[in-house]
């Protein structure tokens, strides 16, 4: 990715860090509702109903968090949304670990989960509004990834400390994710606010300023690099503030920048995540390995910990094909690849109902498709959807845009975590075959509908809207090819001649 300037350094790392956070409170929760000190704190949990509702209240308040980003991201900015959401984050954690009944545990969950839904929502599109094009995929991956590093350390650290009965079992990993919070108040008042935010409000010459500080050349700010690249921004927005009508003709598809065609394919990418039904297995995978495949708890723990590393292995893999495949294909690959992992995992459970005497065998190509599945989903829809939709959405609806696609997420995974006990206690390996047929689903989806975004420009996704009317992209090489049109490189460079020309 070649030498990155300080800002943007800083930048990385309260996306990255905040992501983190993210990934390890997806994590830790698993191995608290099988700690027997839990239980025996919240002995409601036994019942599935109470033990779904325990785990999936996190994800219904991050949904009212991304809602919350939607009203005001635009109007706080990229800091100070950030700043908000880790003060309600931290008291919602801080509830959680002093919780002795279940309803402070549940309202900490939520206001836990509301905090993360605005940073979760912002953090990304603030990565992606201030990063080089070229390199734009590699960062907003990297912090997905980071994503993945908090769901794997959380695994791990619910193996560590599984011998210890007590309560420092669970209350101290619900503890540790303070530790995130901290991290990301060090760094965050050195980072520079989003160049893109600052001239939407008028602030020309703080976005020259801070653009330049982000590109390195702030001893230098008639450089001609930056200066075209600022026009170009500059002249995006003032065609989207000409072409700007009111809510109501958006949601009818009257504007000229398709602002709720894209704000559905942004959502949609976030709805598909989450119908892979990762998070069925990210919050219940120990109970489901204990349950359905019949293993110990301590195994089950052992292989959750192994199986969160794999994941980490596949991110990394995914850092370097995002911008080298593109986001179309990696999504293709993941909708075959994990449809084919949960058919096989429910023809395993089916077999080993049947005969009982193989229940061992079979349970080992079961866990192995659960592996393969998270190679499959890790190195596709686990970061795509991320980097898709903080791509696609003008920049006037970008931060909401990606509000509600991450609030489709959570929502999503809240309807999954809410009935994955229930389903796997009622409908056995049918609740894997289920699965399976949303995963392929996504295929056909993908090809007809969704248009490349990588190496462009967040400024070509307004040019590519404008000019292509259809819903439907496949017919067209230059909505679906990787490498950045010919056009696109001509819009850009009419738009720096148009503002040249007035200045």
């Amino acid at each position: 990715m070649g030498y990155l300037p300080s800002p943007l350094v800083c930048l990385t790392l309260v996306n990255s860090v905040s992501l983190a956070h993210f990934g390890y409170d997806q994590g830790i929760f698993a191995g608290a509702l099988i700690s027997a000190d839990f239980i025996a704190t919240f002995p409601e949990t036994k019942d599935p109903a109470v033990s779904g509702i325990t785990s999936s209240c996190f994800s219904l308040g991050a949904f009212f968090g991304c809602l919350a980003s939607f009203l005001l991201g635009d109007r706080l900015g990229r800091k100070k949304t950030i700043y908000a959401g880790l003060a309600v984050n931290v008291v919602g954690a801080v509830l959680q670990v002093a919780a002795y009944h279940l309803p402070q545990l549940i309202v900490g969950r939520l206001i836990n989960g509301l905090g993360m839904g605005v940073i979760s929502s912002t953090c990304p599109v603030f990565m992606a509004e201030a990063s080089p094009s070229h390199i734009r995929g590699k960062l907003v991956v990297l912090g997905s990834l980071c994503n993945t590093v908090g769901f794997c350390v959380a695994n791990w650290i619910n193996y560590a400390i599984f011998d210890n009965n007590g309560p420092f079992q669970w209350r101290f990993p619900l503890a540790f994710q303070l530790v995130f919070s901290a991290v990301v108040v060090a760094i965050l008042p050195v980072t520079v606010e989003s160049p893109r935010w600052l001239l939407m409000q008028g602030r020309f010459r703080d976005a020259q300023v801070t653009l330049a500080r982000l590109r390195e050349t702030e001893h230098n700010l008639d450089n001609t690099k930056l200066n075209d690249e600022l026009r170009s921004i500059q002249k995006a927005l003032q065609e989207e503030q000409e072409a700007r009508v009111s809510i109501g003709d958006t949601l009818l598809c009257r504007d000229s920048l398709r602002n709720l065609h894209r704000l559905v394919l942004s959502c949609g990418t976030q709805l598909m995540q989450q119908f892979s039904g990762v998070n069925a297995l990210g919050y219940y995978l120990p109970t489901l390995l204990v349950e359905s495949v019949g293993v110990s708890n301590t195994y089950a723990r052992l292989l959750a910990g192994a199986n969160a590393s794999l994941y980490l292995g596949a991110a990394f893999i995914c850092l370097i094909l995002i911008d080298r495949v593109g986001r179309r294909k990696l999504m293709m690959y993941g909708s075959v690849g994990t449809g084919s992992c949960y058919l096989i995992a429910a023809i395993t459970l089916k077999e080993a109902d049947l005969h009982p005497e193989q229940k061992a065998n079979l349970g080992k190509a079961t866990v192995a498709m659960f592996f393969l599945y998270y190679f499959c989903y890790g190195t596709s829809f686990a970061k795509v959807p991320w980097v898709y939709n903080s791509e696609v959405n003008s920049l006037g609806w970008r931060v909401r845009g990606a509000a509600a696609a991450t609030a489709t997420n959570w929502m999503s995974g809240f309807v999954i975590v809410q009935f994955t006990k229930v389903g796997v206690d009622r409908l056995g390996w049918g609740f894997y075959l289920l699965f399976a047929g949303f995963c392929w689903s996504y295929l056909p989806v993908v090809f007809l509908f969704y248009p490349e975004t990588s190496h462009r420009t967040l400024e070509d996704m307004d040019e590519i809207f404008k000019r292509c009317r259809s819903l439907l992209v496949f017919r067209d090489a230059e909505l679906t090819q990787r490498s950045r049109p010919l056009s696109l490189i001509e819009a850009e460079q009419s738009r720096i001649r148009e503002v040249s020309a007035v200045e």
